[in-house]
């Protein structure tokens, strides 16, 4: 028969890559990264990888966060937790921030995020914050825009207080901010 010693591997891979979409699906709160699944079934991590895209059409980290996002959204739905303990409660042990948008509206989006989780803040400058927010005294807005070099010069020309010009930050995003006339921060990502 020919091939059958390729079939018979990769029908032993299948079974390895099924125990490890388990897993997933079962301790996707645990902390999980590709070489710990690797480790579970003793194969490389980069093998793992590889032969997970090539059964389901993404990879094992990719698979893990989507279930995480699915279980959130699901729990975000009860409306009995705080977005962050539904990131703690999900796995995210590090959460900054979420996204979440209307359905149908791909356009549209609302960032949550527990009050000064900013990373690029130090601490005088997080305890601050919190007396600020414990005050009343502080808001912020994040908008989006499909040019935001066009939105910016328009914005800077008007005459507002500049905080950051477009930039491009280590998490993905492109944005600038700006201080409105009652000190709220505005913050403006480039949507493409």
């Amino acid at each position: 028969m020919a091939g059958g010693p390729v079939s018979e591997q990769r029908l032993a891979d299948l079974v390895l890559l099924r125990r490890v979409r388990d897993r997933i699906d079962r301790e996707y709160a645990q902390p999980l990264d590709v070489d710990a699944l690797a480790r579970g079934v003793h194969v490389s991590a980069g093998h793992l990888s590889r032969e997970f895209k090539r059964a389901y059409g993404e990879s094992p980290y990719a698979y893990l966060m989507t279930r995480r996002i699915e279980r959130g959204m699901t729990l975000l739905r009860r409306g009995d937790l705080s977005v962050t303990e539904v990131c703690f409660a999900v796995g995210y042990e590090d959460m900054r921030w979420i996204t979440v948008g209307p359905p149908g509206q791909p356009q549209t989006s609302v960032v949550l995020h527990p009050p000064a989780a900013d990373p690029t803040i130090t601490d005088d400058e997080r305890r601050t914050v919190l007396e600020l927010i414990a005050k009343g005294n502080y808001a912020a807005l994040t908008l989006g825009t499909d040019d935001l070099d066009g939105t910016f010069g328009k914005i800077e020309a008007s005459g507002a207080e500049v905080l950051q010009e477009p930039t491009d930050q280590d998490y993905g995003v492109r944005d600038c901010a700006f201080r409105d006339p009652t000190g709220n921060r505005i913050r403006i990502n480039q949507l493409s």
